[in-house]
């Protein structure tokens, strides 16, 4: 059964006019500032690079034509989520650490399998048909996968979190978008009945956007859970740190 789609971001844009695709939506550009200046004045001690960051990943990502290009091309889509998912979720933790404590409430077992299931529901054909049937259902999409990705977050790069944990819900989190990526990438036929007929125009088979998409997932997707766990045997195997453990 085909799907009729109703995309937030609009009409797929022709490769000419997609530079000036910017979303003029103003009710999401007063919800986003709104948003990043209430972040601002929670922080303690305020940080204004993380608030600059954060902003400019939000307006890449909500408002400029990468929004409209994501319904043309499977890969663009990919890059929203890289950017939401692995650049505005841990912006947010980090500026709201006491969130971790509210987070570590919860088994962070049970916070990977939210997560995992959240980023599958919706890269799964009929999630993905689902989420561009409407601008409720768009705006579902990215509620659930940003809620999931704050929560992740939030947990992986707690202080308080042991190594295993920071580097269990590192290195699951890998698997589980690599795995996702490699049947994006290796599948014989495009999935996603969306982008049938909105990628010839970019001079790509809707079937080399798929396996774009999958790539970015393996590469720039994977990436920052590298560095966090990286980051986290960095910083619980230090000798500063293992002297404060010995104090306590």
């Amino acid at each position: 059964m085909t799907t009729k789609l109703d995309p937030y971001c609009g009409p797929a844009p022709i490769p000419e006019n997609v530079i000036w695709a910017w979303n003029g939506d103003v009710v999401l550009m007063a919800m986003i500032a709104s948003g990043v200046g209430l972040l601002y004045v929670a922080q303690s001690p305020r940080q204004p690079g993380h608030i600059v960051l954060l902003s400019a990943v939000l307006i890449v990502a909500f408002i400029s034509p990468l929004c409209a290009l994501s319904t043309a091309l499977f890969s663009a889509r990919s890059v929203h989520h890289i950017l939401v998912g692995t650049a505005a979720a841990p912006l947010i933790a980090l500026m709201l650490p006491q969130l971790a404590k509210k987070a570590s409430a919860v088994p962070p077992e049970l916070v990977f399998l939210l997560h995992t299931a959240v980023y599958w529901a919706w890269h799964l054909p009929p999630g993905y048909s689902f989420a561009l049937a409407g601008t409720p259902q768009y705006w579902l999409m990215q509620s659930a996968f940003t809620a999931s990705s704050v929560w992740l977050w939030a947990i992986l790069l707690s202080t308080n979190a042991t190594v295993f944990t920071s580097m269990g819900l590192a290195v699951g989190t890998m698997v589980q978008m690599g795995f996702l990526g490699a049947i994006l990438t290796f599948a014989p036929s495009p999935l996603f009945e969306a982008h049938f007929f909105t990628t010839q125009a970019f001079g790509m088979t809707p079937l080399f956007d798929q396996q774009l998409a999958g790539i970015l997932m393996w590469t720039l997707g994977l990436l920052p859970f590298l560095a966090a766990a990286l980051w986290s045997i960095h910083t619980h195997l230090s000798p500063s740190t293992r002297y404060q453990d010995n104090r306590r």
